[in-house]
């Protein structure tokens, strides 16, 4: 029949009590051991220290000396000696062995029953079997007042007794080993609780599966996948993530190593859906959630997928759309102007015909306007007139600084009509918004060598102190829908590109006396050098 085995935990715990038993079990056993031969070995000094002053009562030399004790001297002695140091025995024995005491009488007079050792002179300690019984003895020479050795005293302690007197200490080294197993056993069962949480019930073989499975999922996605725990550490980075941050993250990276913005993200435990981040020089959707299992929090996990790209062809997208729209004005106001021209010609007004051809000659045309005609590039005279349309849509009147100049074409103009669309639409909303009348916005552009400097001023009631120091925070939005997908990506956006160059964004003003926000923008290195690209041509050359 099939057992189940068990649990990875129940078998850490039984393992660990297993390893208990046995080492407190032999530490026990050996300490028993020492202390059982420690007394042993105390008793049978005791009774060497009983067996030397025997050897120096000077009745018993005298009597063993003379080989005569007729009154039993040597017997009475031994026997008071004994009963006084609670030995197992005092035996007195002459050259020869023949003993002179001993606690049976009817030893007396017969040899000993074990060998006369200290005759040769010497002490002995040991453990040996007499007449009775085990004992721990000491034999020690008896020696006349000359230096002779003219016999032997020997004593001894039963074993028993050194053995019972050995019993407190092992007593107490039995409750320690007790008391120790109670503790071990208590510290098993919490660490295997402990490997339970940690492990959050899972067997080692559905851990590895788990780690398998991770290994092919992470390696596998398009996203990057970004992970940390409690304890706002990084567990896992993969090879995207590891790219789309600029370096790897290994495990146990903090989270303040992290970008800012990402940061911030998971030591708060935000959760976001598909949200727009702006994070180093790309553009990412960042999808935010907590990891849960049973109720306990293990987590944040970030996925990450680069939006750079799609971002750059929406931009050129939004910049030859304006273009286009341009164009198509254009387009429009020559139709009407040609059609005007051929009534005239068409009905005998020869004169009215020339006069309106000179003042067509005189002017510009209406949809690209005095001021647009001093931008050189195509593409942010496209942006200013698709600007213009949807200014005038709010209710706003977009206008171009005076003194304004751009005499060639841009060599960076998606990026460029990038952050001037930006600028303009915050500034737009915010003067269409705010309680001036009428509304209005300025702009202005201006060349510097290779370098456009930017500022854009609005009639809108400005940025309050409060919210000056974030609005290039990514995700930041002074508008009613904060938090919706999309809104506080502008400005991060637009400071990540002229960054991009080197150059400055910034909030110049929060609001004036007559006036709104004022934003100012250098940025170098996107202005074609003299004599390069498509010369430019009015299009009034072109009417001509």
């Amino acid at each position: 029949m099939f057992r189940r085995k068990p649990r990875i935990v129940t078998q850490a715990l039984l393992a660990q009590i297993t390893v208990l038993l046995l080492v407190l079990g032999a530490g026990f056993t050996l300490t028993a051991m020492l202390v059982r031969h420690q007394s042993e070995q105390q008793y049978a000094q005791r009774a060497l220290a009983v067996a030397r002053t025997t050897a120096d009562n000077p009745v018993i030399v005298r009597r063993i000396a003379s080989g005569r004790d007729p009154n039993g001297d040597v017997q009475r002695e031994a026997e008071r000696i004994r009963r006084r140091t609670g030995m197992l025995f005092v035996v007195v024995t002459d050259a020869h062995g023949i003993r002179y005491s001993h606690p049976d009488p009817a030893e007396l007079g017969k040899p000993v029953s074990t060998r006369p050792t200290a005759l040769d002179g010497q002490e002995s300690v040991s453990v040996q079997r007499g007449t009775l019984g085990d004992s721990a003895r000491a034999k020690v020479p008896l020696r006349d007042p000359r230096g002779r050795v003219v016999g032997e005293v020997s004593t001894g302690v039963r074993t028993r007794t050194a053995q019972q007197a050995a019993v407190p200490l092992i007593r107490q080294a039995a409750a320690f080993a007790g008391v120790a197993l109670l503790v071990g056993t208590a510290g098993a069962v919490l660490l295997s609780r402990r490997l339970k949480r940690q492990t959050l019930g899972l067997e080692p073989v559905e851990l590895a599966e788990l780690l398998r499975e991770q290994r092919a999922v992470l390696g596998g996605v398009g996203d990057g996948v970004l992970a940390v725990d409690t304890a706002d550490r990084v567990t896992v980075c993969n090879d995207e993530a590891e790219r789309l941050l600029g370096g790897p993250r290994p495990p146990g990276t903090p989270v303040a190593e992290l970008p800012p913005v990402l940061g911030e993200l998971l030591i708060e435990r935000r959760e976001l859906r598909q949200s727009h981040l702006v994070v180093g020089d790309r553009l990412l959707v960042v999808t935010a959630q907590p990891v849960r299992r049973g109720g306990r929090d293990l987590g944040h996990v970030l996925t990450l997928r680069d939006r750079t790209e799609l971002d750059e062809l929406e931009r050129e997208l939004a910049a030859l759309r304006s273009l286009s729209d341009a164009l198509r004005a254009q387009a429009h106001e020559y139709t009407n102007r040609l059609h005007t021209l051929s009534g005239l010609l068409a009905t005998g007004a020869n004169e009215e015909a020339q006069a309106y051809l000179r003042e067509l000659a005189a002017a510009p045309l209406a949809t690209e306007g005095r001021d647009g005609a001093r931008i050189a590039d195509p593409y942010l005279r496209g942006l200013l007139a698709a600007k213009t349309a949807t200014a005038s849509e709010l209710g706003v009147a977009l206008r171009l600084v005076a003194d304004s100049h751009l005499p060639r074409r841009l060599a960076e103009p998606l990026d460029v009509v990038s952050v001037v669309g930006n600028l303009l639409d915050n500034a737009l909303r915010a003067a269409a918004a705010g309680v001036r009348a009428p509304a209005w916005v300025e702009l202005s552009v201006l060349a510097e060598g290779d370098t456009v400097h930017l500022a854009v001023v609005d009639s809108g009631d400005g940025v309050p102190e409060a919210d000056a120091d974030l609005l290039f925070r990514s995700g930041f939005s002074t508008r009613p829908e904060r938090g919706r997908d999309g809104h506080g990506i502008g400005l991060p956006l637009a400071r990540q590109l002229v960054r991009k160059y080197g150059g400055e964004l910034r909030l110049e003003r929060g609001s004036g006396a007559d006036h709104g926000a004022v934003f100012i923008a250098r940025i170098p290195s996107v202005v074609e050098p003299p004599g390069t690209g498509a010369p430019h041509v009015d299009t009034m050359e072109v009417a001509r």
